[in-house]
């Protein structure tokens, strides 16, 4: 596909992107706001069989890692987000209009890295609020940040994997 037909069929290069980041962003503050609002600390309120809303403090990484390492991990989880964010605006920013799959995946994986961020940076924490569970088996909870990185490293594997390989073949 060429530079024309590429400027022509992919959307305004960057700020689609930035926009998704962003809503991103807004949404997850906002859901976080009402879990903090509506629900109490470590008491699950059942929305159906095998989900929960449960508002918990997370003051580690990704499934409470390193929650009770004795204060330090604020600081690792605070600059480490900070700087992979760098990283990932620099290659959205610099990634050209036709990749808008890989663009997509970024743009979720930094929205859902900047929310996470903001909330350890104002709290100490990051609040979780989704609990899915099995009988007695509960996932770490989580929230819509968390789901948004989720879904664009999922995205940007399968279009490692399938989107890039069909294009070379092409």
């Amino acid at each position: 596909m060429n530079t024309t037909t590429a400027n022509r069929f992919f959307p305004p290069y960057p700020w689609l992107w930035l926009a998704v980041t962003f809503m991103i962003v807004a949404l997850d503050i906002w859901t976080k706001g009402l879990a903090g609002e509506m629900l109490v600390l470590y008491r699950p309120l059942e929305l159906l069989p095998g989900l929960n809303l449960t508002l918990a403090h997370n003051y580690g990484g990704a499934f409470s890692f390193l929650s009770d390492a004795g204060g330090w991990q604020r600081w690792f989880f605070t600059i480490l987000p900070a700087a992979i964010s760098v990283v990932l605006l620099t290659w959205l920013l610099r990634l050209p209009r036709d990749q808008w799959c890989t663009a997509l995946a970024l743009a979720l994986v930094l929205g859902g890295a900047v929310g996470n961020l903001a909330g350890r940076v104002e709290f100490g924490y990051v609040v979780d609020f989704i609990d899915f569970y099995y009988a007695s088996y509960h996932f770490p909870a989580f929230n819509v940040a968390d789901s948004s990185v989720f879904c664009g490293v999922v995205l940007l594997l399968l279009d490692g994997l399938f989107l890039q390989r069909k294009e070379e073949a092409t």
